[in-house]
């Protein structure tokens, strides 16, 4: 398995997010010997669409791109539909792109990169029904487990799981890419 130690990885989410989405990633770069943190619009506590809570360590509002080496942005419609419209959300997404970092997203959290404006050109996958959302965004969509782009990886629902947390670790390790850009 690859060595994520020293590595510290955002996790984007609030309210409504798919609880697998967030939990097995979390715990695939833990185990990879990263250390996950979980940063939200409020504090407190985030719950999932099926019940499951997760301590927010650190609120949008004070969350800097340049303290975490990726950002993982589980899906969730209404997850992903209430952080794209968060200005310090969007920001510090974008953020991850103008500093050449790995950035996974899952399922509906394209949103969020689309509202950041950092897909056009690119090639990624998601839940099919942001294929429309992605194309107008100026983005190639591909129906496929798992898509990496430059240090982008993207996948379309939680039976990609396993492909999606194996590249995104694998990402992680690589470090920087430079055409990860916004």
């Amino acid at each position: 398995m690859t060595d994520l130690t020293d590595k510290k990885i955002a996790f984007l989410a609030t309210h409504g997010y798919e609880d697998s989405e967030l939990r097995s990633p979390w715990d695939a770069v833990r185990l990879a010997g990263a250390t996950p943190v979980m940063v939200a619009p409020s504090s407190g506590r985030i719950e999932g669409k099926d019940g499951h809570l997760h301590d927010v360590d650190v609120v949008t509002a004070e969350a800097v791109a340049d303290d975490y080496d990726a950002l993982v942005l589980p899906g969730g419609v209404v997850n992903a539909d209430h952080l794209r419209m968060d200005e310090a959300a969007v920001a510090f997404a974008k953020e991850f792109f103008a500093q050449h970092k790995p950035v996974g997203a899952i399922c509906h959290a394209a949103w969020t990169l689309i509202e950041a404006g950092v897909v056009e050109g690119r090639t990624l996958t998601s839940y099919p029904s942001l294929k429309t959302d992605l194309v107008n965004a100026g983005a190639t969509w591909v129906d496929e487990e798992v898509v990496v782009d430059e240090g982008l990886v993207s996948s379309r629902t939680p039976d990609d799981l396993p492909a999606f947390n194996a590249k995104v670790i694998e990402e992680v390790a690589e470090g920087r890419h430079a055409g990860q850009t916004a």
